[in-house]
């Protein structure tokens, strides 16, 4: 049998590195089995990997397309026609094939295995046992099941190779289709809401002849519809995107099919603790949902991923959508978005009242890939009649989420979501306000935070509820503190502290002591807000509390850079750095490299404080905020600092060496910061670098460009690639901000 004409005759895009690997596999494996979900391209890379190395066997190479068979029977008997076996005895089919291919050294590709897997595998291992020169690959969502199979999965084409399928096929439709300027982000989301699978990509460029790239983006809501095409020599279930989905569908198993639906549910990934508490129930017990949920990874309905010490599990767009169509016909929607929501709810809750020891890291580190399933319980939660209250505190039990995992816009967004809501006159509500109160003050805007404070003081004092009158002072006094009010502020961080200690609310007080040693840096001077850091630096230690310990370790840096104890100082800047490599709290982490540069600056390092600046200046571009919302006197010392060293080293050379950091994300940024405040200060270090290797490290260091560097120093271009990859090794870093990073340790 010979496959579908379109597949044949379209160019094959991409996946070059992954043909070389199934050959390499092809050449060390005797059975290698494609496998991954429908649509993915398995067929069509089986196809070239056949074209392209049938030449290397005696006998060749044969294709073999099960797809229109209707049953098992009928395996053998078709691939006795396709090998076009010239036997008109009365042998068996089976005996037929096993007489021709021995002695054969030849590569038989199987194409469309999964709905007649049994039948393909007991006649694999006969033919394999039979014929020790033949090479057999199989394509099939999931596996044949053989001690001796190679399991090769072939997931989505990666974004460029997407793009490349989406404009090769869009152009044998409108030939002058090209990706512009104009259409450029356009054409990259299509691709990546269709998951980067070739089918998908294949039949939105049929529609491309009558839509904009703009205009289908806008209709893959209904992707099922939109997504059908008739292409001569095309399989049946190949044409319409849901057909395809729904064959798979037809392969599974009562169970599988009802944990696939289930799964719809969720948004992104999830581990296996979700999906047991979550869809385990009814006709589906929790101690069989491992197992179905393994036949469904088998089948290639559901991705596994590595996610570190376990396990995580997604499903591809489509496959999520198909699955949701089937939910809402189900009668469990509303049912499975609840046990969604709370299950995340109870994550939440966990998370607080654990916060204070030191699962802290951990903790942020799972809910920022819980985050789309947290913005989904969300989702239902605040359009859902009667869940309001479920709302807020969800909301606000996601506290150290939005503000110590980075997700401040996130956070204002829904928050002020829920607040909009009738959320009566609750404790609930009480604690959404407060929250907003302290995203809104990060973000520096303080007139909605004043105005969420005063709708919680109002509450608070209505309810007679001194717990949440004590956040409501706490948030009050980082209002005044961010204002500049600091006599106030200090009064109401001290009232705040009172009833924290007094409800044994342990997280809420040393947040609220930091905040204190803040305000009294500002007011009262450095001694007594070192004083102040030593006693919240004492009750974290024994509770391996990290978290406000970073930050408390920040003040006290500022205290011992005032004072003019620069090694002191340097020291709390690393140790709270070393303990963002875990947390990743861009806030503190920008806070940190901004004493850092002030640092530098007094150690006469000005080219790093220049660099540091700019690091920090990255992590506040991507949290969307920056320095001056922390009140007018940090500001005030920071704009002091890039002046001094503007003006010691000129602006261009500073600015330069402030931009060359501008794409550091936060794990760069911490490694820059350690790289140049964690060497003492004294003579650089030998230097296992040639004098040219030297200066090419120093002119990355300052953002240059391999072209820029070869203009400067005049040489070749191709001899500053050769000076770069000499430096890499020497060094032992993997990237240009590493080589950056190890150069600032040098100039300290």
């Amino acid at each position: 049998m010979s496959p579908g004409t379109g597949e044949r005759l379209t160019t094959f895009i991409g996946r070059d590195d992954m043909l070389r690997d199934v050959r390499s596999l092809v050449g060390s494996s005797r059975l290698v089995t494609l496998t991954g979900t429908g649509g993915v391209g398995k067929t069509r890379l089986a196809l070239e990997l056949i074209e392209r190395t049938r030449h290397l066997f005696a006998d060749g190479g044969v294709f073999v397309d099960l797809a229109s068979l209707a049953g098992a029977a009928a395996v053998a008997p078709a691939m006795v026609s396709a090998l076009e076996v010239a036997d008109q005895s009365t042998r068996t089919p089976l005996e037929q094939l096993c007489r021709h291919l021995v002695g054969k050294a030849m590569l038989l590709v199987i194409d469309n295995c999964e709905h007649v897997l049994d039948e393909v595998a007991d006649l694999v291992s006969e033919l394999l046992d039979v014929a020790p020169a033949l090479r057999i690959v199989t394509t099939s969502r999931e596996p044949l099941g053989l001690a001796s199979e190679q399991v090769f999965p072939v997931g989505p084409l990666d974004l460029p190779e997407a793009v490349r399928l989406l404009v090769d096929r869009t152009r044998h439709q409108v030939p002058d289709f090209a990706v512009t300027e104009a259409n450029h982000d356009d054409v990259e989301r299509l691709c990546a809401t269709l998951d980067g699978l070739p089918l998908a990509i294949e039949l939105a460029a049929t529609r491309l002849r009558s839509l904009s790239v703009s205009q289908l983006l806008e209709r893959l809501d209904h992707r099922f519809q939109l997504l059908k095409g008739d292409v001569r020599g095309r399989l049946p279930r190949h044409q319409a995107l849901w057909d395809l989905v729904d064959w798979s569908h037809e392969l599974c198993g009562a169970e599988e099919r009802l944990l696939w639906t289930r799964l719809s549910v969720f948004r992104g990934s999830l581990d296996l603790a979700a999906a047991e508490a979550v869809c385990g129930f009814g006709n589906l017990a929790p101690e069989r949902l491992l197992d179905v949920l393994d036949q469904l990874v088998a089948k290639s309905i559901v991705i596994a991923e590595s996610g570190g010490a376990e396990m995580r599990y997604r499903m591809l767009v489509t496959m999520r959508e198909y699955a949701a169509e089937k939910l809402d016909q189900s009668g469990e929607a509303d049912e499975l978005s609840r046990r969604h929501r709370d299950h995340y709810l109870a994550r939440a809750e966990s998370m607080v009242a654990a916060w204070c020891g030191p699962g802290q890291p951990a903790a942020l580190a799972a809910m920022r890939r819980d985050h789309a399933n947290v913005l989904a319980g969300l989702e239902w939660s605040t359009t859902t009649t009667g869940e309001e209250e479920q709302a807020a505190a969800f909301g606000s039990l996601l506290r150290y989420h939005w503000i110590a995992g980075g997700f401040l816009s996130d956070g204002r967004r829904w928050l002020e979501r829920i607040l909009a809501l009738d959320l009566g006159r609750t404790p609930e509500h009480g604690a959404a306000l407060w929250v907003a109160a302290w995203v809104c003050l990060i973000q520096g805007d303080r007139q909605a935070g004043s105005v969420h404070l005063e709708h919680g003081r109002a509450l608070a004092l209505e309810l007679e509820d001194e717990h949440l009158l004590a956040h409501v002072d706490a948030w009050t006094g980082i209002h005044g503190l961010f204002s500049g009010n600091l006599g106030p502020a200090i009064a109401a961080f001290r009232r705040a502290l009172v009833t924290f200690e007094k409800v044994g609310d342990d997280a809420a007080a040393q947040t609220a002591m930091f905040q204190l040693a803040m305000a009294e840096y500002f007011e009262v001077g450095p001694t007594e807000a070192l004083a102040t850091c030593r006693e919240v630096l004492a009750l974290s230690a024994p509770r391996g509390e990290g978290w406000c310990r970073a930050y408390t370790l920040w003040i006290a840096g500022m205290c011992h850079w005032r004072l003019g104890d620069q090694v002191s100082a340097r020291a709390a800047a690393v140790e709270a750095l070393e303990l963002q490599r875990d947390f990743q709290d861009g806030i503190c982490i920008a806070l940190t490299l901004e004493l850092t540069s002030w640092i530098a600056a007094a150690n006469d390092h000005l080219e790093n404080s220049a660099a540091l600046f700019g690091a920090a200046t990255a992590v506040w571009r991507l949290l969307g905020t920056d320095i001056d919302a922390f009140g007018p006197d940090i500001s005030a010392d920071s704009r002091r600092i890039v002046s001094h060293v503007d003006a010691a080293i000129g602006h261009p050379q500073a600015e330069r060496l402030r931009e060359a950091q501008r794409g550091l994300d936060r794990v760069g940024a911490v490694m820059l910061g350690l790289g140049t405040a964690a060497v003492a200060t004294g003579s650089p270090r030998d230097s296992p670098l040639t004098k040219r290797e030297q200066q090419v490290a120093e002119l990355v260091a300052e953002g240059l460009s391999n072209r820029q560097i070869a203009e400067q120093l005049v040489i070749s271009n191709r001899t500053v690639d050769g000076h770069l990859e000499r430096i890499l090794a020497k060094l032992e870093v993997r990237s240009r901000t590493q080589v950056a990073t190890w150069v600032m340790g040098q100039r300290s």
